[in-house]
């Protein structure tokens, strides 16, 4: 099981490659989101806002945020997606990966994966 520390540096690499993504893809991360990333196995809910292509103001909240994107994973699971070494498309199939965003925000983020 990944530590908390290792999933707040995972988040803060996901923010540096969202950053760096051009064209189509840096357009569809140029989105304006409250984003929220719940890990059950450390009881943990990271928060942050998306904005400008890079993830802003990470932070630890309560487990009961509302925003706008809401990712759910296992700490190892997180660690593997930013790290390139799990696939999300097959990993959200399977339900081991949740997303939940507006239908727009899902057709944006589509570009992503």
């Amino acid at each position: 099981m990944a530590t908390v520390e290792e999933c707040r540096s995972a988040l803060e690499r996901l923010s540096a490659k969202l950053g760096a993504a051009e064209g189509e893809l840096g357009r569809a991360t140029r989105l304006d989101r409250s984003l929220s990333c719940r890990l059950p196995d450390l009881d943990t809910t990271f928060t942050g806002q998306l904005r400008d292509g890079t993830l802003h103001d990470i932070t630890t909240a309560p487990a009961a945020d509302k925003a706008q994107i809401r990712l759910q994973a296992t700490s190892d699971d997180l660690v593997a997606l930013v790290d390139g070494d799990l696939n999300f498309a097959s990993s959200w199939a399977r339900g081991r990966i949740k997303l939940e965003a507006s239908f727009k925000d899902l057709l944006t983020l589509r570009k992503l994966v």
